[in-house]
């Protein structure tokens, strides 16, 4: 008996070894070559869901003086931008504040589209108030300005390039604890009150880049849809497409088990981390919104219902791209913004040249997904018919030109510029917007297909005319 049971143990212990992960980290086999696991795998094993707590409602900003009451708030600083401090959803917010007591100070001073030299300055203003807690009120440039601010007045001796993602910066894992945040999205577009990501313009490379990591994310994101009946409707159409683009790429990344390299430790697991059954949910689910909701929102700006649901379809983006990541349609849109030379967008209250992020994301949609799209036409597929698409008689390898289809119609009926050629590029601009997608490995590398320069070239090319 005591050798049949040793018999079972022995065989119980090889099946537990067989199962066992064979991840880099937790392989005990030592005889491999290093970072190899037995099997000679180096990719991921896990993901990881990290996001905000999120309170959604209509008029739910007014309890943001409570919840800072709540968190013992002291010294609270509120950071938005010069247009949005004249409107509704800023004084709702410090009405709140005054009503329960906070003492705060307003900083203005975002910069749509935040540089290098901005974050900077919101950091010093932080840094000098020595604040206890911050809110954010404002699109993704306050809120991402806003994470920013409290990362560095939080690690005081930190270089500015210690956080910022690799190649441009060090890519360090952020371990110093952070001040709550609290943010209250006004635009329905970047799902930034979700996530643990900061986007600005890297001026002295002309580049878009990031700070990525799970420690910045807000504490707590409010959404309040009486917000969006303050947006003009380009504003409206360019936040939208920004969803788009963030649920399709994160549904179709590289899936996060053949990511590499499988890190050593927890703490740098990215946050970007490849397509995962959880954010395939939100971004299929988000996806949904989009097709049903966007158009309305567009075309009337007091269709509340329509306004609520893509306010709601932001953060459900923001939950599926803030863990699986985006690719190379947010890749290439960061030269796209960065270079921009003359153009104004349409209903932007701004003094510089600005190519929105949504915008300069969507233009190469089609062509993205078009190049993609062999790795996995299912997906494909599957997200043209939600677009509206007849997939009934589509054969798995016209999936591209299938989705790419799609995308151009949705385009062309929401007025969109034709192209990059309309946005001021032309042919001679394309060797600049391919260096300035090299270095945007946190992004490009989750491309389900690997691409070449010649690879980006021939994309921008396809880009400079959509219709």
């Amino acid at each position: 008996m005591a050798a049949a049971a040793q018999t079972r143990v022995v065989h119980l212990l090889r099946q537990l070894q067989r199962a066992a992960c064979q991840c880099p980290t937790h392989s005990h086999t030592y005889s491999q070559a290093p970072g190899l696991s037995p099997s000679g795998k180096t990719t991921d094993y896990a993901f990881e869901m990290a996001v905000s707590n999120i309170r959604y409602g209509p008029g739910v900003t007014k309890e943001v003086g409570m919840d800072l009451k709540n968190m013992g708030a002291k010294n609270v600083c509120l950071m938005t931008d010069k247009n949005l401090a004249q409107l509704p959803p800023v004084q709702v917010a410090m009405d709140s504040l005054v009503k329960n007591g906070i003492p705060f100070t307003v900083y203005d001073n975002v910069r749509v589209e935040p540089t290098d030299a901005s974050f900077m300055e919101a950091i010093e203003f932080a840094q000098k108030g020595a604040f206890d807690a911050y809110v954010a009120v404002g699109g993704g440039s306050t809120m991402d300005t806003c994470k920013a601010a409290n990362l560095y007045t939080s690690s005081p001796h930190s270089d500015f390039l210690d956080y910022v993602s690799a190649p441009i910066g060090k890519g360090k894992p952020v371990s110093v604890p952070l001040k709550p945040l609290i943010a209250v999205p006004t635009t329905s577009g970047t799902g930034s009150e979700t996530t643990g990501v900061a986007i600005f313009d890297y001026e002295h490379l002309k580049v878009k880049t990031g700070i990525a990591s799970r420690a910045i994310k807000p504490t707590l994101g409010l959404i309040d849809p009486l917000h969006t009946l303050h947006m003009p409707a380009r504003v409206v159409a360019n936040s939208g497409f920004d969803v788009l683009c963030h649920a399709l790429e994160s549904y179709t990344a590289l899936p996060y088990h053949l990511r590499s390299p499988c890190p050593s430790n927890p703490i740098t697991r990215p946050a970007y981390q490849g397509s995962n059954p959880i954010s395939d949910i939100w971004a299929v689910h988000a996806l949904r919104i989009v097709a049903k909701y966007l158009k309305r929102a567009v075309r009337n700006p007091d269709d509340l219902e329509a306004r609520s649901h893509m306010h709601l379809a932001s953060a459900f983006a923001g939950i599926g791209f803030g863990n699986a990541g985006v690719h190379l349609c947010h890749g290439m849109s960061y030269p796209i913004s960065g270079l921009v030379k003359t153009y104004k967008a349409k209903d932007y209250n701004v003094d510089h040249p600005l190519v929105p992020h949504g915008l300069s994301v969507v233009l190469t949609s089609p062509a993205v997904f078009t190049f993609t799209a062999q790795m996995f036409p299912e997906r494909h597929l599957e997200t043209a018919e939600i677009l509206g698409a007849d997939t009934r008689t589509a054969r798995i390898q016209d999936a591209g030109p299938v989705l790419a289809d799609t995308l151009r119609k949705f385009l062309f009926d929401l007025d969109v510029d034709d192209g990059l050629a309309a946005v001021g590029y032309s042919k001679a601009d394309i060797p600049a917007l391919v260096k300035g997608t090299l270095p945007q490995e946190r992004v490009t590398k989750l491309a389900p297909r690997p691409q070449s320069e010649e690879d980006l070239t021939a994309l921008f090319e396809a880009s400079m005319k959509l219709y």
